[in-house]
């Protein structure tokens, strides 16, 4: 058993945590550019920024504690839909999720004094088709600027307008429970 630490200020995965019955600590990390290369596929850029993080603390670890870092983005024909900085911007991205396919893809890294140990997971979600009052009404009313996409799942807009979701329903609020869950008894750490 290693002490937990959850290198994340979302409120959604330290629910996600609690909910698994995983003793855990936040922490605040050490500030990251969250900046990839240009080269590196969509699919690839949370593995690389959840790992980016989980570096920036490597230094700190001790032999008795396993440090979670994760990062989600929403992906649509190969482009990844960050966290919207206006109204405008997050009515602009569920236009474009509306009545479409797209991948919700979270990179986690674990890190202890052995290294870090980064994997990713992959939901498909279908959006239904989307009325220009739903979207002004779910932005106004929930304002979804801290989410990638533009929406959280466990909201209204998840109740009534996804359609289909093909993977791990958790993984699209920002966590993999499942597999990270497989991944900390692997390691020893729970």
């Amino acid at each position: 058993m290693k002490r937990i630490l959850l290198g994340s200020g979302s409120p959604r995965r330290k629910e996600l945590m609690s909910m698994m019955d995983i003793d855990f600590e936040p922490i605040k990390l050490n500030d990251v550019e969250e900046v990839y290369p240009s080269s590196l596929k969509a699919d690839d850029v949370p593995a690389f920024l959840s790992r980016l993080k989980a570096q920036s603390y490597y230094d700190n670890i001790s032999d008795d504690e396993v440090l979670v870092t994760a990062d989600t983005v929403v992906i649509i024909d190969d482009e990844i839909l960050g966290k919207p900085k206006t109204p405008t911007e997050a009515c602009d991205m569920l236009r474009r999720l509306s009545g479409a396919c797209h991948k919700v893809v979270t990179g986690v890294s674990l890190t202890s004094t052995d290294g870090i140990v980064t994997f990713d997971e992959t939901t498909i979600v279908e959006f239904d088709n989307l009325s220009a009052e739903d979207i002004a009404y779910y932005v106004e009313k929930y304002r979804p600027f801290d989410k990638a996409g533009s929406y959280g799942i466990q909201e209204w807009i998840g109740l009534v307008a996804i359609k289909k979701i093909d993977g791990c329903f958790y993984n699209v609020m920002g966590l993999p429970t499942r597999a990270l869950y497989r991944k900390l008894k692997e390691i020893g750490a729970i």
